[in-house]
């Protein structure tokens, strides 16, 4: 065993790797047996053929019912990857927002942004057709796919919410130094603001738009489609990419605002630009998932307790643990009241709770991000 630096670092660098391919795998497979699991459960061979057959169809074979695909890629596969892209967007969001804030209890869910986007997200429900009109409730072509503008116009407010929420943030701290507690104090005070709003928002609604914005809140995939997917897909990517490029400049701050300043970072263009991108993602998700918290706490910590601090790898493997735990916690509320349906947001909101609580006596015990 090598015990020189150069050793030890290559050691961690292969361990942090092969936890991105374990998480990987685990993903993929997890991913394709809860495609099987629902009202007609289709064991996993049948649900690999499904899903491969199209692609080699010389190699694998058809399955054995021709409606185990219709359920599948019309239903199921739409809402298994729109959590995936979900959870990877909330957990990369909370790992980025900590470390910006050096705080370990950030994430879009205790900093408001997710009431905010919320908030946006309820005017595009109950305002969508006075402001748009006929138009909100057409349909334009995306990537070959047909899609909603009532859904796209959704995704738009809910994104200015947030960046409005960001941008009140930023004024009331962003420009002295706080403390942690202030820090999360301001978020829930933001998130309470516009909590208020949409309770204004739901007493005028009429009676179909109040039961959407009430089904929404409770957070589900309900709203999971093709063209939700193709909405989120690029949005996500896009963002986990830019994310990862800060992800050498997110380690400098770690060390202190003055440290990164010498090092050539721009502290408040990189809080700026992280929070932004960050609101985006939230956004574009919970536009179609309603509310789901505590992703963005819960998988950055896990992975930090794995592997480290080290960004170029927390962001990536947050994303694989988010997705995982979303997709995972979704099942369970297929499953738990079957035949009905759940809100996966009562559960994270258990699970979050709990995690919550450890996370506080950890840090009572010196625990720090």
């Amino acid at each position: 065993m090598d015990n020189t630096a150069r050793g030890k670092y290559l050691n961690s660098t292969r361990r942090k790797i092969i936890l991105i391919l374990s998480l990987t795998i685990t993903l993929a497979v997890a991913s394709i047996a809860v495609l099987g699991i629902g009202g007609v459960n289709v064991d996993f061979i049948n649900t690999f053929r499904v899903i491969f057959h199209p692609i080699f169809p010389d190699h694998i074979a058809q399955p054995d019912f021709p409606y185990y695909t219709n359920i599948i890629v019309d239903y199921r596969m739409p809402r298994v990857l729109l959590g995936i892209l979900t959870g990877m967007c909330l957990a990369v969001a909370g790992a980025s927002m900590q470390g910006i804030m050096k705080n370990p209890l950030a994430d879009p869910f205790t900093l408001g942004l997710s009431s905010a986007a919320s908030c946006g997200a309820g005017v595009g429900i109950i305002l969508g057709p006075t402001i748009l009109g006929s138009l909100y409730y057409s349909n334009i072509s995306f990537f070959g796919e047909v899609v909603g503008v009532s859904s796209l116009f959704m995704v738009m407010t809910a994104f200015v919410f947030g960046l409005v929420s960001v941008v009140i943030l930023l004024s009331l701290t962003g420009r002295r130094q706080v403390s942690q507690s202030t820090l999360i104090l301001t978020g829930v005070v933001i998130g309470y603001l516009f909590s208020a709003v949409l309770s204004y928002l739901k007493y005028i609604s009429d009676e179909e738009a109040l039961k959407d914005i009430t089904l929404w809140l409770l957070g589900g995939m309900w709203g999971s489609s093709w063209s939700a997917v193709i909405i989120v897909l690029p949005i996500a990517i896009l963002g986990i990419i830019l994310l990862e490029t800060y992800a050498v400049d997110l380690n400098a701050l770690s060390s202190g605002d003055d440290v990164a300043k010498n090092l050539g970072v721009n502290v408040q263009s990189l809080r700026r630009r992280i929070l932004i991108i960050s609101a985006l993602m939230t956004s574009a998700c919970m536009a179609f998932t309603g509310i789901i918290g505590f992703i963005g706490l819960m998988a950055p910590h896990i992975v930090r307790m794995l592997i480290g601090n080290d960004h170029r790898y927390l962001i990536p493997v947050s994303a694989l643990m988010g997705a995982l735990i979303l997709v995972l916690c979704d099942t369970v509320a297929r499953v738990i009241v079957a035949p009905s349906d759940l809100p996966v947001g009562i559960i994270m909101y258990v699970l979050g709770g709990m995690f919550f609580m450890f996370l506080i006596k950890k840090m009572r015990g010196g625990y720090e991000i």
